[in-house]
């Protein structure tokens, strides 16, 4: 295997602009998913430091909020230029600590993260900062300090989709990022330091979401909370959050369907649904995990989803052929491993992949990419995220049927249809209950809102839409 376990011992915290001590002396040990080793360590973070890390960020606060928008979009490019500078460390580090591949990781995992700070200026002059309603002039002001919690999926993304338009309205931050992939965010706080930013704007606490999260979403000096992860979790945060009244935002998990409608092109919108499906190993909030077809096209779509997903050739994220990098820990593998047997016991037809390791893949959280077919969308692989390389094929009768199956989950974050005719695939998109729909394939856009329905969760990010979150009207009567 290319890969090699280097050690990235991380001792401090980035707290008022200083790497300090911790208050405790625990650390973090962080696993490299392929090779099952160590490969770092961060401090096991607790009450104490987010205390004096919100302290820094409501020090800071007074004069963040008041500084010149020209100024702050000139630090946000700052911070742009150089995350693009540490690019290939970025996806070196991503792609070691997560399993992603690293050509992805270059163009995902350390670009995102480059668009979200670059952005931010022009998306800055689209803000209405002030209006005048009647005798009124309405005026737009930052929330507070931003306590920000985030996954090990998209890891610096996520950071930065939080970080960047909070700053950019005028609000400090409080980071916790998720400590199973979590040496990418030093990267950012030495950033940063480099760029010579405010003290206290930006602040690093490392632990655990059970001790350092919950002490964030309690924190009476927190004005807003944006988490993202997984439901069970963000209802835990707006529990918490809740003592406090304060803002909440959360992008939870989801269950995306794909609905290919009888005239779409099959090879095409099969093939692009696995690719969907199997991005990051599966571990994707909106990946769309559901795949329904006209039940007189199940077998066809079957076997080209098959053919597909065959292609997606496990291995080493370091190595040019890999397409499908490990989980990212072996508690997620077992997890998938459990799903996809719980698949097989509930009748569903396994059309490739399985439970059992790939071959000469022993070492490593790996899993095969994994198709069924014939799955009733009451089973609990249909209902449930697996967070892995598992498509579920569900088969439907007519138009009608496909929209209630696609809006039967308790999730609405993602989803897709395809069709011939796009009016069609406009007119089913609408009646999707998620916060996203792909139109016959259509990209990603880094500038459209980001969020979800129902337990998907509320608020959106991205864009224009993410600066807005962290704003609250005031009315100056005049």
């Amino acid at each position: 295997m290319a890969t090699t376990t280097q050690q990235d011992l991380r001792d401090k915290l980035f707290i008022g602009g200083q790497w300090v001590d911790p208050a405790g002396s625990d650390q973090i040990e962080v696993i490299n998913p392929t090779t099952e080793e160590s490969m770092g360590s961060i401090p096991a973070g607790g009450p104490e430091d987010v205390h004096h890390a919100v302290t820094a960020a409501r020090d800071a606060f007074e004069g963040w909020s008041q500084t010149p928008r020209e100024r702050r979009a000139e630090l946000l490019t700052a911070i742009a230029g150089g995350l693009e500078q540490r690019g290939d460390q970025i996806a070196a580090t991503i792609s070691a600590e997560l399993g992603m591949p690293l050509k992805l990781s270059r163009r995902i995992q350390a670009g995102l993260p480059v668009a979200s700070f670059a952005s931010m200026p022009a998306l800055m002059e689209e803000i209405a900062w002030e209006e005048e309603v009647g005798n009124s002039l309405i005026v737009r002001e930052p929330v507070g300090v931003l306590g920000a919690i985030t996954p090990w999926n998209y890891p610096l993304h996520q950071i930065c989709a939080k970080v960047a338009p909070a700053l950019a309205a005028g609000c400090t931050v409080v980071l916790k990022p998720s400590e199973v992939a979590p040496l990418n965010a030093f990267i950012l706080a030495e950033v940063f330091e480099e760029v010579g930013a405010p003290a206290g704007v930006f602040n690093l606490v490392t632990g655990t979401g059970p001790v350092a999260g919950e002490a964030i979403a309690a924190h009476p000096g927190v004005d807003i909370v944006s988490f993202t992860g997984s439901t069970k979790a963000g209802k835990r945060v707006s529990e918490l959050a809740s003592e406090t009244v304060k803002s909440v935002t959360l992008e939870l998990g989801g269950k995306s369907p794909n609905v290919i409608l009888d005239d779409a092109d099959l090879s095409a919108a099969v093939a692009d649904g696995v690719a969907k499906c199997f991005i990051n190993s599966g571990q994707t909030c909106n990946a769309l995990t559901r795949m329904l077809v006209p039940s007189e096209m199940l077998d066809e779509a079957a076997g080209i989803a098959a053919a597909a997903a065959e292609k997606f050739t496990p291995g080493d994220p370091f190595e040019e052929s890999t397409r499908l990098g490990p989980l990212v820990s072996e508690a997620q593998r077992e997890r998938v491993r459990g799903y996809i047997e719980k698949g097989e016991k509930e009748g569903a037809e396994l059309v490739t992949g399985g439970a059992e390791p790939p071959d000469g893949l022993e070492q490593g959280f790996f899993v095969r990419p994994t198709v069924f077919s014939k799955v009733d969308n009451s089973m609990d692989i249909a209902q449930e995220e697996i967070f892995g390389p598992v498509l579920s094929i569900i088969p439907y009768e007519d138009e009608e049927d496909a929209i209630r199956i696609a809006n039967d989950t308790i999730y609405g974050l993602g989803g897709a249809v395809w069709s011939g005719d796009e009016e069609r695939a406009l007119r089913v998109g609408r009646r999707i209950r998620t916060g996203q729909v792909e139109i016959n394939g259509g990209a990603f856009n880094p500038l459209a809102p980001f969020g979800g329905y129902k337990q998907s969760g509320h608020g959106r990010e991205l864009g224009k839409f993410a600066i807005e979150e962290y704003l609250q009207p005031k009315a100056l009567q005049l």
